[in-house]
């Protein structure tokens, strides 16, 4: 495995750990109460700015050095934050909440599709039928988590908030894949983003919505949960991800998340079990399987040589395998001494 393929499996496994910290999103939400969603958003991204701010000042950092930002880096960061929530819940208001969110589930099968799109210079690599076949099986799971094994209807008096759940969709996929176009662009600058966003969304709640505080302690944890968990560090670390990891991977995997989130549900007892959960279980472990077996074949693979020590641990010696040639030679052992193969250097 080289250092660049090292690199971005770490890379992939950072943004992936968005996708398990994203799965907390509902449960938080639920326990927040009936807070109006622009207000709880904009509460959220408030003290993820103010957490970032306080990073920045502890490292000595001149925030101002983060606000010089492009205009293209500016609109792509903003867009992606605030007009994707925007979308959202524009979607989820103005249409049934599983067709909303069904539809804006399609993001990630969008990733993966839009991935092939960026030029090879981006090192993303080629789009693969496994990775396309994952993130199908995932889809399919998702359906199944948000329908509950009901057919969908769509009715034409839904048609705003089917377009919402669509545009929701398209932008959270064109800000991930579009991201790896700036991944010079420091992760801290996420951090700026927020305060945008929460700016906005405090602009668009005071416009469109009443103002209703969390009624309890628990409730104002789970808004502070918010901002520390899925609407903070959850975007820090896909930023991550998506300028450096494997954004095929990074789409697939990210199904995991309606999954994840239910059996926290259900653990909280907000939810109830049922053999649907367990198909779409499968579907959705199996389809992220496939999508990262690339992955998963870099962190088994073992080099065809390896290196020991002699008895007297003072030289090393080198055990080198033939994989091919005579089944006398196929394995020869020897300490660098010339050999009548060519052997890796030492």
């Amino acid at each position: 495995m080289t250092g660049a393929t090292r690199r971005r499996n770490r890379a992939t496994l950072i943004g992936l750990s968005a996708v398990a910290i994203w799965s907390t999103l509902a449960l938080f939400g639920a326990l927040a109460g009936p807070v109006p969603p622009f207000q709880l958003v904009a509460m959220a991204f408030t003290i993820v700015f103010a957490l970032t701010l306080a990073a920045w000042a502890a490292r000595g950092e001149d925030p101002r050095t983060h606000l010089r930002q492009s205009a293209a880096v500016w609109i792509l960061g903003i867009a992606g934050l605030f007009g994707y929530h925007m979308l959202y819940f524009i979607g989820i208001q103005n249409a049934p909440a599983a067709d909303a969110n069904l539809i804006n589930y399609l993001w990630p099968m969008l990733i993966v599709l839009f991935s092939a799109l960026l030029p090879t210079d981006a090192g993303v690599g080629r789009l693969r039928w496994f990775h396309l076949s994952g993130a199908t099986f995932g889809l399919a799971g998702t359906a199944l988590i948000v329908t509950d094994g009901n057919a969908l209807t769509f009715h034409t008096e839904f048609v705003i908030g089917y377009l919402a759940a669509i545009g929701a969709a398209l932008t959270w996929s064109g800000y991930s894949v579009l991201s790896r176009r700036f991944a010079h662009i420091s992760t801290d600058a996420v951090g700026v983003f927020c305060g945008g966003t929460a700016l906005l969304a405090w602009v668009a709640h005071l416009l469109l919505e009443p103002t209703v505080w969390p009624a309890s302690t628990v409730a104002w944890l789970a808004v502070v949960g918010l901002g520390l968990g899925p609407v903070g560090t959850a975007f820090f670390v896909w930023d991550r991800g998506v300028k450096h990891g494997d954004l095929r991977v990074l789409g697939a995997g990210a199904y995991a998340a309606p999954l994840l989130s239910t059996i926290l549900l259900l653990s909280f007892d907000l939810a109830d079990a049922s053999s649907t959960l367990v198909l779409a279980c499968l579907l959705i472990v199996g389809g992220g399987l496939l999508a990262g077996r690339e992955l998963l074949a870099d962190a088994t693979r073992t080099p065809t040589g390896r290196w020991r020590r002699r008895a007297c641990g003072t030289l090393p010696e080198r055990v080198h395998r033939h994989t091919s040639g005579p089944p006398g030679r196929r394995a020869a052992r020897h300490s660098h001494a010339p050999c009548s193969r060519r052997c890796p250097p030492r």
